[in-house]
């Protein structure tokens, strides 16, 4: 095996605080599959157009792409299939309820291992950003950069 697989992983979707407002966070279980483990644990995992969807009652994530394991066989995994996330039946009630208010959606922030070994994805319940906001997001963070090249 070529390449280290990692007991601890951390993915951060990176571009989801650029295009959304955080409203609230949730920390979700998933059903992997074996192959898929070991991918992520690899850090071959893409948040590009992801998002979480509510199928009869139940919260799936679509448009994660976790890469097929280099060493699978023919038991390996669809990229980009559906994958059922965990949560409570509170959790879930609510969410469903707040995603009637216009313009909020639910996607997911970042990809992290529990301290037992278990895949958790973070979550969140988020509001489009307007470009007028991108704007100052992107002002804030050169005012930031500049201010720690100072040494302020």
């Amino acid at each position: 095996m070529s390449e280290k697989i990692a007991k601890k992983v951390n993915i951060a979707n990176r571009r989801a605080s650029f295009e959304y407002f955080f409203l609230e966070n949730y920390t979700a279980g998933m059903v992997l599959t074996g192959t898929e483990i070991k991918s992520i644990r690899q850090g071959k995992v893409n948040f590009q157009d992801a998002y979480c969807l509510f199928m009869d009652g139940e919260l799936y994530i679509r448009s994660l792409h976790i890469s097929p394991y280099t060493e699978g066989t023919h038991y390996n995994h669809d990229p980009l299939r559906d994958r059922k996330l965990l949560l409570t039946k509170r959790e879930l009630r609510k969410l469903e309820e707040k995603l009637t208010d216009q313009g909020l959606t639910i996607i997911p922030c970042k990809l992290f291992t529990s301290e037992r070994g278990l895949v958790k994805l973070e979550i969140a319940l988020a509001k489009g950003k307007k470009l007028y906001d991108k704007r100052d997001s992107i002002k804030e963070r050169d005012i930031k950069r500049e201010t720690d090249r100072m040494g302020y």
